[in-house]
């Protein structure tokens, strides 16, 4: 079927919901952490109850994707995926900040991660659904600009929350949830959760909840899909595949057909987003130490490390979502290979270059080149993927690329602690650095990917 050419703003209102997923996303990634620490979790504990995450991602998403593709229903093919997700997403959102305890925490964190997987994957083939060859890369770009303005807003709500809004960044007071217990009559123990949890990261969940399920839901009633183009055929194939050991036979056979850009492209992915985990797990740490010189944990000068390590974030995904709208211009006179190729060299100077700053606000430069990096990051692989993938097969194959995001994530989280006392002296700027070489290196196997219509 000949697709046609979609406006703008239709465009946008496809994508939309992904401005709620990562909204959702955002305020999982500022603030996990910091709830494990309220609830008891020790340091080195923190990272493998961040496992649910690369986990839930490498089982959901290749398995949403098979079933998706062989969807058809009155919501359509990805929508009711969307849909779902975004209800479970709600839901454990409004409940997470109330947790009592660290595992109950870590089970709706997988709780979570299971949601929004559901959500985001059938995303990514949605685009190569409704768009023409031509017009992907606009797409992703859209998406790009969208993950870029969610993440920017949700880190920053507890802090506009305190300072715009007025809402005390103290606990919840015991007043207060003796006040509810009396006032619905029933044990809210486990709701009310602990009370070392600030009232602003309470509040900020219940709107990142909102959020999501009403981004999603703009896309879901603003957005038609397309039918499959043969629906007899469709439906025979359904009943011929379904089942599970059919539904993994079918996995396994798409694993083993890969297409060649998609193998190609794995390598990229896999040293772009070890590079990104070395960031996100010392980055903070690093400026405490290496830029305001903290040597106590303790100290005020350590958290206001770990405070502007935060706004280095924000201006990030600040210029994440600003690159976005020159993406989606460049996307229509410029390959995808091209521009993640320089994207990524960029990125990966960026990080680089943090070992040589000094100043707090000189730091601000640097993430320039990361919020670069990142837009081009979660756009133009699958800008280079769609063109090579089978359309009946968009949603599985999608998934499976998923592999070559959260592999590394679950090297990163079980090896890097290893490699930090083995070979780096327990020296996080190092990290950071070695982080900024493997981005460097993924752009270089970026020169190997075959791309369609696109000359190697």
């Amino acid at each position: 079927m000949k697709k046609p050419h979609l406006s703008i703003l239709q465009i946008w209102n496809m994508s939309f919901g992904f401005f709620g997923i990562q909204f959702g996303w955002g305020l999982q990634m500022a603030n996990m952490s910091a709830i494990y620490e309220f609830l008891g979790a020790k340091a080195d504990q923190i990272p493998i109850l961040w496992l649910a995450a690369p986990l839930t991602g490498l089982l959901v998403q290749p398995i949403v994707g098979h079933m998706s593709d062989r969807t058809w229903c009155r919501l359509g093919r990805r929508r009711p995926y969307f849909l779902g997700g975004a209800i479970l997403a709600t839901l454990a959102l409004v409940i997470m900040p109330h947790s009592t305890t660290v595992w109950m925490a870590a089970i709706l964190l997988w709780v979570l991660d299971f949601s929004v997987n559901i959500s985001m994957e059938p995303f990514r083939a949605f685009v190569g659904d409704m768009l023409p060859d031509d017009q992907r890369a606009q797409g992703f770009a859209m998406q790009s600009l969208l993950i870029g303005l969610g993440a920017v807003l949700a880190s920053a709500l507890p802090w506009i929350m305190t300072n715009w809004v007025g809402i005390s960044s103290d606990p919840l007071p015991k007043a207060a949830v003796d006040t509810l217990h009396e006032t619905l009559s029933v044990t809210l123990s486990s709701l009310t959760g602990n009370a070392a949890i600030p009232a602003t990261v309470r509040y900020s969940f219940i709107v990142g909840a909102i959020v999501f399920i009403v981004a999603v839901l703009w896309t879901v009633f603003s957005t038609k899909e397309y039918p499959p183009e043969d629906m007899e055929a469709f439906r025979k194939e359904k009943a011929a595949k379904s089942g599970l050991k059919a539904g993994l036979k079918d996995l396994g056979r798409a694993f083993v057909d890969m297409p060649s850009t998609m193998k190609q492209l794995a390598w990229v992915q896999l040293f772009t987003w070890f590079g990104l985990f070395c960031m996100w797990i010392y980055f903070a740490v690093a400026v405490a130490h290496y830029v305001f010189g903290a040597t106590d944990h303790s100290s005020k000068l350590f958290s206001d490390g770990i405070q502007w390590a935060g706004i280095c974030f924000s201006v990030y995904n600040a210029v994440c979502f600003a690159f976005s709208f020159i993406l989606i211009w460049l996307s229509r006179r410029v390959s995808p290979k091209l521009i993640h190729l320089v994207c990524l060299i960029v990125g990966g100077v960026g990080l680089l270059s943090t070992a040589f700053v000094h100043d707090k606000t000189m730091l601000l430069i640097p993430m320039i080149g990361i919020g670069v990096a990142w837009a081009s990051i979660v756009s133009m692989p699958y800008a280079m993927l769609s063109g090579a993938l089978p359309s009946d097969k968009m949603g599985v194959y999608m998934g499976i690329f998923n592999f070559f995001i959260v592999i590394p994530q679950i090297i990163a989280s079980l090896g890097l602690g290893w490699v930090m006392n083995r070979f780096l002296h327990g020296n996080s700027m190092f990290a950071v650095m070695m982080g900024g070489i493997s981005m460097i290196i993924a752009a270089l196997f970026v020169l190997r990917v075959q791309v369609k219509g696109v000359e190697s």
